[in-house]
Parts: structure tokens; sequence; C-alpha cells
């Protein structure tokens, strides 16, 4: 028993380090997709760099939703595959310890994930996304370069809702602008002009949006009366610390923003639409299908890890990032026929874990009796056929 212990205890502790460094590289991948925003906030917005290291913060779990599972998996993979490669496998084998006794250090491991996962999901990523909304708007009210996104909607000004095509950052020039005002009590006014430009007053927190040969289509509601008016060039007066004194309004949480006791409120109240509710429920259940990726990819990829004495290495690492890909794949065909209304959203979330799981089990006992699943020769060779392929086309 005691024998049993060391080796379940060095296997557990093997699957760290591939783990832990999957996870930061994979991660800063992840990141590497947000660097046009932050250098843009930098430059342009003269955001400090508490700020900068906040947003990213904010922005982890929802990256570290995906990278923990991807990380277990290529762990599991990558430190089964090394003890095979160094017969360390055909060694305990040969003790009399079979895979199936190998089997708990890479359950709990897998386990261990799920659980950081499923933290990540249920607490993480909703706290995280409406802190991002929160300190995104913050930066919006503290200055109103921040609100000036090209070709969006943004309505994070109270009372005023601004869109602009182009925003020139040298010049402060701004085409097709479009705004909505609605500070003043009963009256709706909408600018629209071809171009206009951003002046700030002195160090004032007075910003003016200057129009050029635009119109204005002003709404009263209470007479329901529509002025409609030509202009040369109009001013919009926006005044950062008056924004700021009426204090942040409170915003409508999306699904993904809501704690998980908010998220089960909204579904048992119900919904006015069928829509909104498949929706609900895809979100609810993908905060406990995603972190189960960790316990059935985790067990894909200890047979993987195996086969690789009987197979080359590549075989069993295509296999392994092949299965990956595919459970990746169900998992957003299921997101979007669920939201579709074509199947039951615990159907869409669930079935590629069952599909994955069951996977690893057909694996598992394939291994255990000595008859590993391969992989078809056109594709073992497909690497070796596209690198030919490519060295054909850039000869000469």
């Amino acid at each position: 028993m005691k024998v049993f212990k060391r080796i379940h205890t060095y296997l557990f502790l093997e699957f760290i380090p591939p783990f832990a460094i999957s996870t930061f590289f994979l991660t800063s991948v992840f990141l590497m997709t947000r660097i046009p925003d932050i250098t843009n906030m930098v430059v342009n917005y003269n955001s400090s760099i508490t700020d900068i290291l906040l947003l990213i913060s904010y922005t982890l779990p929802r990256f570290m939703e995906f990278t923990i599972p991807m990380s277990a998996m290529i762990s599991v993979l990558l430190t089964i595959m090394r003890m095979s490669g160094e017969n360390e496998i055909t060694a305990l084998k040969g003790a009399g310890m079979s895979l199936y006794k190998l089997l708990p250090p890479v359950l709990i491991f897998s386990v261990i994930a799920l659980f950081i996962t499923m933290w990540m999901t249920v607490y993480g990523i909703p706290n995280g996304k409406l802190a991002l909304k929160v300190k995104t708007i913050e930066l919006a009210r503290s200055s109103i370069d921040a609100a000036l996104q090209e070709r969006q909607f943004n309505s994070r000004l109270n009372g005023i809702m601004i869109y602009v095509a182009h925003v020139d950052m040298g010049t402060r020039d701004l085409t097709d602008v479009f705004i909505e005002d609605r500070r003043t009590a009963d009256v709706v006014s909408i600018s629209t002009a071809p171009r206009g430009r951003l002046v700030r007053k002195g160090n004032q927190d007075i910003y003016t949006i200057r129009l050029y040969d635009g119109m204005i289509n002003q709404v009263n509601v209470q007479d329901h009366s529509v002025t409609n008016i030509n202009f040369g060039h109009y001013d919009i007066n926006i005044d950062l610390t008056a924004l700021q004194k009426n204090g942040p309004r409170e915003e409508k949480k999306d699904f993904d923003e809501m704690s998980l006791h908010e998220l089960v409120q909204h579904i048992q109240n119900g919904f006015k639409t069928p829509e909104m509710d498949s929706e609900a429920r895809l979100v609810l259940h993908e905060k406990f299908s995603i972190p189960f990726a960790c316990l059935v990819l985790g067990l894909v990829a200890f047979p993987l890890g195996v086969q690789s004495i009987s197979l080359r290495k590549s075989s069993g690492f295509g296999m392994g990032i092949g299965f990956f890909l595919l459970y990746y794949l169900l998992l957003a065909i299921g997101w979007s026929g669920g939201e579709a209304g074509h199947y039951p959203p615990v159907i869409a979330m669930w079935l590629p874990n069952v599909v994955m799981g069951g996977a690893g089990i057909f694996l598992l006992i394939r291994n255990a009796k000595e008859r590993p699943v391969r992989l078809p020769l056109w594709i073992q060779n497909l690497p070796a056929i596209i690198v030919v392929r490519l060295r054909k086309r850039t000869e000469p």
C-alpha cells in the first residue's frame, strides 16, 4: 500500500510543473489579443498603469475558464508520454500495476482543476465582467476620449449616447457622428452630422463636440411634437464633473454577469421570450459543464499518453490535440444549436462531456487490454504530406 501511495504521489507531483507552465503560456497568448485595446487606452486615453492592470485582471477569469481545462489535458498527456517514452509505465506494469491502479492521481488532479475552473465560472467570471464594465464606464466618465469608441453605440455617459464612425485621436476630428441627448426632461434631441471635432475648454472637465453641416431632430415627449433643424455648426457641451457628481447609475447585468443565485432566480421567475430563457439556461449549464471538461479531457489524455509506447509520440500528441479541438467544436455547435432552440440547453452544454468521457473510457479499456487505438495511416502521414507540398510550392 505504501508503494502505491508513493507512486501516486510521484505521479501527481509530476503533473504540476507542466500544468503551471501551460496555464501561464496559454493565458498569456489569450492576453495578447487584448494588447491593441490596452495600447490604445495607454496612448490615446491617458489611462494609468493601475487602471490597465485592473482591466487585465478583470479579464483573466474569462480566459482561464478555457486555459485551465486545456492545461489539465496537456499536463496529463505530456507527463504520461514522457513516462512512456522513458519506459516508466512499462516498469510499473511489470511491477504489477495496471493502468486502472495508475488512474487515481489522474482523477484527483483533474478534479482539483475542475474545482478551480468552477470557481472561475461561478464567481470569477460574473464578478470580473461586472467589474470590467463598471471600470470602463468610470474611465469613460473621467475622459470622454474613452467613450468615443469607433463604430459602437456608447451610452456610458448618463443621458447621452454617442456613435462615431471614425475618430482621429491626433486632430480630434470625428466622422459620421450620431448623438442622442436625453439630458433635458421630456425632450430627446438626435443630432447627426457627417463630420465634427472634439474640443476641450482649457484644463476643465468640460468637452465640446462641435458638429458641422448636420441636422437636429428634437422630440417633445409631452406634446408629441417634432422639430427639425439644419445647422452649419452646432456645439454639444458635456460636463464630466457634473456627470460624476450624479454618481454611477445601476447597470443592467447580462446573464454571464449575474451571480449563480441571481441567474437561478431569473430562470425561476421566467422570461418574456423563449430565446432569453434558452440563453439564461445555457449560461447556467455552461458554469458547470466547462469545469467538468477538466475531468473528461484528463481521462482522454491518460490512455493517449500511455499508447505513445506503441505509437509514435507525434501520433499520441496529435490525437490529444484532435480530441481537444473536437470538444470545443462540439461545445460551439451545442451553444449555437441551443441558442437557436434546436435542442434543450442541458443537452447542448453536456453532450461534449458525454462524448469525450465515453471516448476516454473506451481508450482506457483498449489500452488496458494492450490494444491501443491507432490513427489511420493517412492521418499519421498528414503532417509529412503537408511539409512536402509546402516545400514544392516554395522551390523555384
